[in-house]
């Protein structure tokens, strides 16, 4: 028998070895398009203990262009090929408050197109700074309502309507944002969670996120998981959910990209599966954004942390031992001289909601 293990060894290491290459072989993806999604699920310790709770975040931020929007850029590009509006050598135009942007940026560098980004002047330079160093023409403009003219988005489709061979992406209102979510991100969720998950929740600024999931989820399980919307102040999402009225909550938010001040075409198919919002102050989300840091070693934009502390409610509501997912969408990095600013942190007045223990992370004046 001895004899028979040792002959069956070189075997047995060559079956392993054979194994192993095969997995690295389905590691090597094509192009930086190739490695969009399948990113991993992450359980959040600390906040799951205090809940009773699993709560786990899809780990956006690991993407390769550095956020969930690499997945809408994606599919808005390949839509606008698919339908023949974008060829060869052609132009993207978009309207954005940053990471579909950069996610554009990425892809339109990866497949030879020029890139055009038209963005309110509120956001933050990193962002600003970021695109640009990828190529992209970036024009920030005055912040105004979607209603006025001048917004972001209507320049950009002014602008994209004015050249050949050029498509406004249209990130808001164009359904192949959503699209992305119902064949990548919600089948992803679910074949990493085995199906065993009770809820899901994130917030929304196009929509395409928080609707795809909820589509793909709320039918895979045939309405047994249920999906919620996390809103910050100054959005009118949250009582249009709640109360059914478009009715803004609270004044502006520090969050970016995020809130809505009306229903989107990348929302409204979804709008009635939800089971219903959370409105989350900006206070608790500046604190979880410290948490995450020192807790989980995360190093999260205030939107993700939105959505963190959005899971620990609904979480709280479906009680122990249930199973709550949430997206962060995206790290720190392209927000750092706000979030880890003292002076902005005082400008904000919110300084005093950060825990004594967790100040140290304030390293920036």
């Amino acid at each position: 028998m001895s004899v028979l293990r040792s002959a069956l060894r070189p075997l047995a290491r060559t079956i392993a070895t054979r194994a192993y290459a095969t997995e690295a072989r389905s590691r090597v993806v094509d192009g930086f398009v190739g490695a969009v999604g399948n990113t991993p699920l992450i359980r959040l310790n600390k906040v799951s203990e205090e809940t009773g709770a699993n709560i786990l975040a899809k780990a956006e931020f690991m993407s390769p262009g550095g956020s969930i929007k690499d997945r809408a850029a994606l599919y808005l590009v390949k839509d606008a090929e698919e339908r023949g509006q974008l060829r060869a050598g052609g132009t993207v135009v978009e309207g954005t408050a940053g990471n579909t942007g950069i996610g554009l940026a990425h892809v339109c560098r990866a497949r030879g197109y020029k890139c055009v980004i038209y963005m309110p002047d509120t956001q933050s330079q990193e962002k600003i700074d970021l695109l640009r160093m990828l190529g992209a023409d970036v024009r920030p403009v005055p912040a105004v309502a979607f209603d006025n003219e001048m917004n972001y988005n209507h320049q950009a489709r002014r602008y994209a309507e004015s050249l050949d061979n050029a498509v406004w992406t249209n990130q808001f209102d164009n359904t192949a944002n959503r699209n992305a979510h119902i064949v990548s991100t919600g089948p992803e969720i679910w074949e990493q969670t085995g199906g065993k998950l009770d809820a899901f929740v994130c917030a929304t600024g196009t929509g395409g996120t928080l609707a795809g999931i909820t589509r793909y989820l709320v039918e895979k399980s045939e309405g047994r998981v249920e999906s919620y919307l996390a809103d910050p102040p100054g959005s009118v999402l949250y009582n249009l959910v709640e109360n059914g009225k478009l009715a803004r909550e609270g004044n502006g938010s520090i969050t970016e990209g995020i809130g809505q001040g009306r229903v989107t075409e990348n929302l409204k198919p979804d709008l009635e599966l939800l089971s219903g919002a959370v409105y989350v102050p900006d206070a608790e989300s500046i604190k979880m954004i410290y948490r995450l840091l020192d807790e989980e070693g995360l190093y999260v934009g205030a939107s993700s942390a939105l959505n963190v502390w959005a899971a620990t409610e609904v979480a709280r509501k479906k009680g122990k031992g249930s199973t709550v997912v949430t997206v962060i969408a995206d790290g720190a990095y392209r927000y750092q001289a706000r979030l880890f600013s003292r002076v902005w942190l005082e400008s904000k007045n919110l300084i005093q909601y950060i825990p004594e223990h967790l100040q140290k992370y304030i390293v920036l004046p």
